[in-house]
């Protein structure tokens, strides 16, 4: 009996706590469907945890990196910031999710598409050394040499040719910039770390002349002939004085350039005519204010002007089809210039703007017109309205020596002395020719010559 009884108690204890435990799950359940109906959220759907894996579009991609970034921001949610979003739970984890009481949570709302893009952006690299404006580094590099070979801003703008036209305030501006913006300064100096070698060298030989270098190269008298190894030899005497891209024919073309101009040591300037005497009418005219003149516009003028400029544009077509017929070739002179000789050119006469190769033992020089064809058009150089048709003749004789003849009105100066019309006088190598303002330098091509006086030496005995 005693076993029975208790078979029987067994028995009604457990069914009591079955039933108190199906009542514990049914109230439990109630309170989960009266917090959802409260909340206004449908119950979560039951899946599958397996985890399947497929590729991400770009923004699915962003989505997720931003929802794990705000699941490892938020330390209330109870996931673990370590755990990644599409792991699978643990056994003892889902026990414990079973055992406690879920919470409905919100689901997040998806991101804003302009977040989205800011992140994309957000992710390219920077940039560096497009974002620098107008100044280029090959700018950054020559106004630094320019500034450590002259020590004067205003110079350096006068001077330096940069990639465009800056302003004084703007050169200014951007040397202070390279001296105290951090920022600035370490972006330029990358970009110009990434410069090429060459793009380098060009930048370098174009760098001013300081003035211990132009004192040492005005010690060269204007009277001597000074080749080549003069120069290097110059280089070599003083290494330290001179800029590390000069070289010997860098020297010698700023040297034929300062005795153009007369600033050579033994070369002293002319002094302009004294009173208020009034030589012809040209210099008259070049003493008139033009701002205090009315400019009224006068369409007949500006026709006028427009026929003869599309006429000289015409002229200039011509002339271009013609240049195999010339005896005299006409070259631009540029930074990276052909040599000034070859085995046909007898002899150079070197503006600023171009240079005349003289190709025949004798060319004339003057202001080419319609009637009256030449050889050196002299108004390719500069203004040339005060120049005769025909000023001057340039022969080679037979022994080497070459003289001009003038033959014009106005006076032809070799080395700052005056040729009157109808006189002559001997070219050396290096001379200096002024005609009305505009200045030349006549090179001699010494080893044609040399040549030739070889033959003609040959011929006289016989």
């Amino acid at each position: 009996m005693d076993k029975d009884s208790q078979g029987l108690l067994d028995s009604s204890l457990m069914a009591s706590g079955t039933a108190s435990r199906s009542e514990d799950e049914e109230s439990l359940a109630g309170q989960k469907r009266a917090s959802s109906q409260a909340l206004g959220t449908i119950p979560k759907r039951r899946s599958s945890s397996r985890f399947i894996k497929r590729k991400k579009f770009d923004d699915e991609l962003v989505e997720s990196s931003l929802a794990k970034s705000s699941t490892r921001a938020k330390g209330a949610s109870g996931v673990e910031p370590g755990r990644c979003s599409g792991s699978e739970p643990s056994s003892s984890e889902k026990k414990k999710v079973s055992k406690a009481p879920s919470t409905p949570v919100p689901p997040s709302p998806a991101p804003a598409p302009g977040l989205t893009k800011r992140v994309k952006k957000s992710k390219q690299p920077l940039q560096v050394t497009k974002d620098l404006g107008r100044w280029k580094p090959a700018d950054d590099l020559l106004l630094i040499n320019a500034v450590l070979q002259t020590n004067d801003l205003t110079s350096v703008h006068l001077g330096v040719k940069f990639s465009c036209r800056f302003t004084l305030r703007e050169v200014q501006e951007r040397w202070y910039a390279l001296l105290y913006d951090p920022v600035i300064s370490k972006l330029a100096c990358q970009a110009m770390r990434q410069l090429h070698p060459e793009a380098i060298a060009a930048t370098q030989s174009k760098a001013l002349f300081s003035k211990a270098e132009e004192q040492l190269l005005s010690k060269v008298g204007s009277t001597s002939q000074p080749t080549l190894e003069t120069f290097q030899d110059l280089l070599h005497r003083h290494p330290d004085a001179f800029y590390l891209a000069r070289t010997a024919k860098a020297l010698q073309a700023h040297w034929q350039l300062m005795k153009q101009y007369y600033l050579l040591e033994d070369q002293t300037v002319q002094p302009l005519p004294k009173g208020d005497q009034v030589l012809n009418f040209s210099d008259a005219e070049d003493l008139i204010d033009d701002s205090k003149l009315k400019e009224m516009r006068d369409e007949v003028l500006e026709h006028e002007l427009t026929v003869a400029d599309r006429r000289q544009k015409r002229e200039i077509r011509q002339l271009e089809q013609e240049l195999h017929k010339w005896q005299v070739l006409v070259d631009s002179i540029t930074g990276m210039s052909s040599p000034d000789f070859d085995n046909q050119t007898l002899a150079v006469l070197r503006g600023r703007m171009v240079r005349y190769l003289m190709r025949s033992r004798e060319i004339t020089l003057g202001r080419a017109t319609k009637d009256n064809q030449i050889d050196v058009d002299l108004s390719l150089e500069g203004p040339a309205w005060k120049i005769s048709r025909k000023q001057g003749v340039i022969k080679l004789k037979n022994n080497g020596d070459f003289f001009i003849a003038n033959e014009g009105r106005r006076p032809i100066y070799i080395d700052g002395r005056p040729v009157l019309c109808g006189s002559k006088w001997r070219l050396s190598n290096n001379s200096v020719v002024e005609i009305a303002s505009l200045r030349f330098v006549f090179l001699i091509n010494q080893d044609l010559i040399a040549l030739i006086r070889a033959e003609a030496a040959k011929i006289t005995p016989q």
